[in-house]
This record gives C-alpha cells, structure tokens and sequence, in this order.
C-alpha cells in the first residue's frame, strides 16, 4: 500500500452502503451490500485526482482487512476487486463459500 494511505482510517459509511477512504479533499470508496455476514463489493471507485496514485488499491486492501477482522465472508462482484484478490491469492481465506477460489 502507498505509504501516504496506510494512516488513513476507512470508514464504513452505511447511508451510503460504501467503503470510504478520504484523501484530502477527495474520496476513494467501493459501493456494497450487506446481509447476514456476508458483503457484496459491487463497484470501486476513486475520483480522476487520485487515478494512479494508489487509491483505489488502498480502499480494496482496507476493506478486505476490514471484512477479515469483523468476521464477514466477502462475494466480490467488482471487477476491481477480482482482479486483486487474482493477484493476492492469500486473500481467498475470506471468500463466501458459494464463491470459487481465484
């Protein structure tokens, strides 16, 4: 993770249904649904002044940190999200069952 990211808290913002990461002025976050222990990670998204510096990857590693830790079993439907967890493997450990390893 970019170093500048790691101090930053993600807050769960559930009027929004979204993940957040605040970075400046800006706002990094991942939209989801949630029922039963599981969370749906549907879309990911950081603003064109955070494009390539880190931010989007940030979000996904907190919020995959933050589902591990409170015991959810995470269905990722974003293609963002897939495509780290194809990259970072170790992370299958909290796919719902009904969700294949990457």
């Amino acid at each position: 993770m970019n170093e500048e990211y790691v101090n930053l808290p993600l807050v769960k913002n559930q009027d929004e249904n979204r993940f957040e990461l605040k970075v400046g002025a800006y706002t990094a976050f991942i939209d989801y649904k949630e029922r039963s222990k599981k969370i749906w990670l549907i879309h990911t998204e950081a603003p064109e002044e955070l494009k390539g510096k880190g931010a989007a990857t940030a979000v996904i590693e907190k919020t995959l940190a933050y589902i591990e830790e409170n015991g959810y079993k995470l269905i990722p439907l974003c293609p963002l999200v897939v495509a780290y967890i194809k990259r970072h493997t170790e992370w299958n450990r909290i796919l719902d069952s009904t969700v294949d390893p990457f």
